[in-house]
């Protein structure tokens, strides 16, 4: 064989090599929606390509030993030209060498990167010739997969082996990034993976904040109740929130509204939960029960909030506004490092924002604050807790309904140290 053959065959099996590589990569990053929407539009190499990737050890042993051979073939070769040119132990040296760049940027390097960015197309280009190849290998892959059995044997597979919550959140983020799926579809399916995590207490209205009515209130005041809260259904007590008996829809207040009718009648029944309650079952009993609302019982059996379907809802596709919501804004940026804040707003909400690692040991803004003071709050006052100055601005009763949060910049704080120290 003269050098120009060889020469022609070494420059053969490099291509060989690149185009194994290649079709490894395509099959293992190719767009598996988009290839099944061809493959139902009647396209046969979308078809072909779906069914080598169901078996998938078949072809990741048919790709490894046709790039094996196409390589061992080509290093053999250029080690013959080597050491025809420059002797056995320079020339072998040299085509170790060289052959190995060769393949490393012809071979593997530049296939795999043009494979990447069109995965799909490479796939469906590669799959015929694939197939072929598996069915020429079929003795060499059926000992690969007793080989395989005999495997599996001796090592088990962790067969419980699955995908984190992370994981897939980390899954969504890449394509979303790609530009699969839009943001909302995004923001959607992290909403309804973190779903299955969440408890009653997450995301349940306080105490504190349930509007609630007693049976023995008079229909002007229940009236009033509605009118100034904007909800569609409220909770209802007998002598204190603590006996919650169930909830008054305010279609069936307005169809009863006469002096000296019973508010027993009207009522409905409510579930009544633990705060450990996970959110997704308590979405099936709702659904099962026809309920609207949730009571959520604290440790010693008294009310420590409610939750309703819409607070559920809005766990999965966000806020839901209806004509009596207002828009109120949590958080709002004052300046650099100044923020108006509500005092029922989310304490891990606020921490992110400002990008705070601390780890709360409260749910809200408000038990926050009232934490870091050690002391109730009053309204107009102004307290100072390194890094951190609050400005009560408004109170409701016992609670901070509204604060302004000043956090104080890392070099002030230096600069203030050394004039102490001075």
């Amino acid at each position: 064989m003269n050098d120009g053959t060889m020469y022609i065959l070494i420059i053969v099996t490099i291509i060989i090599s690149a185009f194994f590589s290649a079709t490894e990569v395509a099959f293992a990053t190719y767009h598996h929606l988009r290839m099944k929407n061809l493959a139902e539009n009647g396209n046969k190499r979308a078809k072909l390509v779906i069914k080598l990737n169901s078996n998938y050890d078949v072809f990741l042993s048919t790709i490894l030993i046709g790039n094996n051979i196409a390589n061992i073939l080509g290093a053999s070769l250029a080690t013959l030209l080597f050491v025809k040119s420059f002797g056995n132990d320079l020339g072998a040296t040299l085509s170790t060498l060289v052959f190995t760049i060769i393949i490393l940027i012809f071979g593997e390097v530049t296939p795999k990167s043009i494979a990447k960015e069109y995965p799909n197309k490479f796939a469906m280009f590669a799959a015929p010739i694939v197939n072929a190849l598996e069915f020429v290998l079929l003795p060499v892959n059926f000992f690969f997969k007793v080989w395989k059995k005999v495997l599996s044997y001796i090592v088990k597979p962790n067969s419980k082996a699955h995908l984190s919550e992370d994981e897939l959140i980390m899954i969504v983020d890449e394509v979303q990034e790609s530009g699969a799926i839009d943001e909302s579809s995004g923001t959607l399916i992290r909403s309804a993976i973190e779903f299955a995590d969440l408890e009653a207490v997450d995301i349940y209205t306080p105490r504190i904040d349930v509007v609630a009515v007693s049976t023995a209130a008079r229909h002007e005041d229940i009236f009033k109740v509605f009118k100034e809260s904007g909800y569609s259904r409220i909770p209802v007590y007998e002598e204190n929130i603590d006996h919650i008996i169930g909830v008054m829809n305010y279609k069936d207040f307005f169809m009863v509204l006469t002096e000296g009718f019973d508010i027993k009648e009207i009522i409905k029944d409510v579930l009544f939960i633990p705060k450990t309650k996970k959110v997704k079952d308590l979405l099936l009993e709702l659904q099962q029960s026809k309920s609207h609302m949730a009571v959520v019982i604290d440790d010693y059996g008294g009310t420590a909030g409610i939750l309703t379907l819409e607070d559920i809802l809005e766990e999965l596709v966000g806020d839901i506004w209806d004509e009596h919501d207002d828009i109120i804004e949590a958080v709002k940026k004052m300046n650099d490092n100044q923020y108006l804040v509500l005092g029922n707003s989310s304490i891990e909400d606020f921490l992110e924002i400002i990008g705070s690692k601390e780890e709360p040991n409260v749910l809200t803004v408000n038990g926050w604050v009232v934490e870091k003071l050690g002391t109730l709050p009053v309204e107009g006052k102004t307290y100072e807790v390194k890094p951190y100055t609050f400005e009560i601005v408004k109170m409701d009763g016992k609670r901070i309904d509204l604060v302004q949060i000043t956090i104080e910049k890392e070099e002030q704080i230096s600069h203030d140290s050394e004039n102490n120290e001075l």
